[in-house]
C-alpha cells in the first residue's frame, strides 16, 4: 500500500548535529503487530522490522501500521546513507491504550537504550494517537524529529467510489427511484423555463412550491403506489375507500358548519389567529356546530375499517371495535366542554363525565380482551 512521510521540523538535521547516534523508532500504542502479527516487541534492526512489517501486511493488507514500520525502516536508511549512526526499531503498547500500554512502551523504550545508546530519537508512527506517547519518549531519551506516514489510497475509498456510482445509476436508470429524483428536477426546470418564456417569471416562487409539495405528498404517503394498486383491490379494500372518503367529506362539511356558524360581527381583520383561538365565544360556536358532524364523519372511518377488517378475519377487530367504543364515550365530554365555554356550565360535570367515560373504557377494553382471547382459545381447540 503506497505512503507518504509527512516531515515535522527536525533540530539538527544536519551533520554538524550534536546527535551521534539516533535511534528511528515506529510506534505501535494499539499492539497491532502484536495482535495481529503475533510478534513480540521490542524489534530491534532493519531486517527483524522488515519481516514484522510484512508479516503485519499478510495477516491484515489494510492494516496503517505496516506503513508505518517501513516507512521507518526508509528513515533509517536515509540517515545511513547520510552518514550518521542510526538503527531503527518497534515498540508496542496494549490493545486497549492507556496507562498500561504508555508504560509498556516506556519499558520497551528503557530496554532498547541499554543495548544501543542513542542521544536522540526520530518518531514515526501513522496518527496522533501514537503520538500522544511523546511525552514518555522524551523522558527517556530527546525527540528531534516526528515523521507521521500518511496513506495515499486507501481501498475503502475506492469502494465508496464504487458504491456511490453505484447508486447514482440507480438513480438515473432505476424507475422506481429515478421518477422522483430525476422527474421533480425535471418538471421543476420545464415549470421556469415555461414561466420565462411566458412572462411568469412572478410565479415561478409558487409553481416550485407547489410542485416540490405535490412531490413530497405524493411519496409520503405513497399516493403513487395506492393508485397504481387500485386495479388489484379487494371488495374489502373498496369498503374502507368508500368509508374514508365518505368520513373526509363529512368531516369536512362539519367544518364548513363550524365555521358558518360563527357571527360575522365577532370577526374582525384586526383580529390574530391567536385572538380567535382564546376567543371563548368562537371557539365554543365553532365546536358546537362542528362536534357532531366531525364525529360521524370520524365514525365512519373507523366503521368503514372494522368492517373491511371483519370480512378479512383479521386480529384487528378488537382494537377497532375499541375505537369506535372510545369515539362514542368522548362524545358527550365533548359537548360538555362546548356548553362550558358558550354557556358558562359548571366545568366539574366535564370532569365527572370524563371520568367516566374513562371507566367505561376500561370496561370495554377487558370485555373485548377477554372475549377474543376465549374466542381464538375455541378455535384453536376445534383445529
Amino acid at each position: 500500500m503506497p505512503y507518504s512521510i509527512n516531515h515535522a521540523s527536525v533540530k539538527g538535521a544536519s551533520k554538524e548535529a550534536t546527535y551521534s547516534k539516533i535511534l528511528v523508532l515506529c510506534i505501535d500504542r494499539d499492539d497491532d503487530i502484536g495482535s495481529k502479527g503475533g510478534i513480540e516487541t521490542p524489534i530491534v534492526g532493519r531486517d527483524a522490522c522488515i519481516n514484522a512489517g510484512t508479516r503485519l501486511a499478510l495477516e491484515d493488507p489494510e492494516d496503517a501500521d505496516s506503513n508505518a514500520i517501513f516507512g521507518a525502516v526508509k528513515t533509517y536508511e536515509e540517515l545511513v546513507s547520510k552518514g550518521y549512526a542510526a538503527e531503527v526499531a518497534v515498540v508496542a503498547g496494549k490493545f486497549n491504550r492507556g496507562v498500561e500500554a504508555d508504560e509498556k512502551i516506556s519499558l520497551e523504550v528503557k530496554s532498547i537504550l541499554e543495548k544501543y545508546r542513542a542521544d536522540g530519537a526520530v518518531i514515526v508512527s501513522d496518527g496522533e494517537d501514537d503520538e500522544t506517547i511523546l511525552p514518555v519518549i522524551q523522558s527517556r531519551i530527546p525527540v528531534i524529529s516526528v515523521q507521521r506516514v500518511i496513506i495515499r489510497h486507501s481501498r475503502s475509498v475506492e469502494y465508496s467510489y464504487a458504491v456511490l456510482g453505484r447508486y447514482l445509476r440507480m438513480l438515473v436508470y432505476d424507475s422506481q427511484y429515478s421518477k422522483f429524483f430525476l422527474g421533480v428536477p425535471g418538471i421543476l426546470l420545464a415549470a421556469g423555463a415555461l414561466a420565462v418564456i411566458f412572462d411568469a417569471a412572478k410565479w415561478i416562487t409558487a409553481i416550485v412550491l407547489a410542485i416540490l409539495g405535490g412531490a413530497f405528498i405524493v411519496r409520503a404517503f405513497d399516493i403513487d403506489k395506492a393508485l397504481s394498486s387500485f386495479g388489484r383491490l379487494t371488495p374489502t379494500s373498496f369498503i374502507k375507500i368508500f368509508s374514508i372518503i365518505g368520513g373526509v367529506l363529512i368531516i369536512l362539511a362539519a367544518i364548513a358548519n363550524g365555521i358558518s356558524s360563527i357571527p360575522s360581527n365577532i370577526l374582525t381583520p384586526e383580529m390574530s389567529a391567536l385572538d380567535i383561538v382564546s376567543n371563548r365565544t368562537i371557539v365554543g360556536r365553532f365546536a358546537n356546530s362542528t362536534i357532531t358532524l366531525l364525529w360521524i364523519g370520524i365514525a365512519t372511518i373507523l366503521g368503514g375499517v372494522l368492517l373491511s377488517d371483519w370480512f378479512k378475519g383479521s386480529s384487528r377487530i378488537m382494537s377497532d371495535i375499541l375505537r369506535l367504543a372510545v369515539l362514542a364515550l368522548l362524545y358527550i365530554p365533548l359537548l360538555q366542554f362546548t356548553s362550558v365555554l358558550t354557556e358558562g356550565t359548571n366545568p366539574f360535570t366535564l370532569i365527572s363525565s370524563l371520568l367516566i367515560g374513562l371507566a367505561m373504557s376500561l370496561v370495554a377494553a377487558t370485555v373485548l380482551y377477554y372475549y377474543f382471547r376465549n374466542r381464538k382459545g375455541d378455535e384453536v381447540l376445534k383445529h
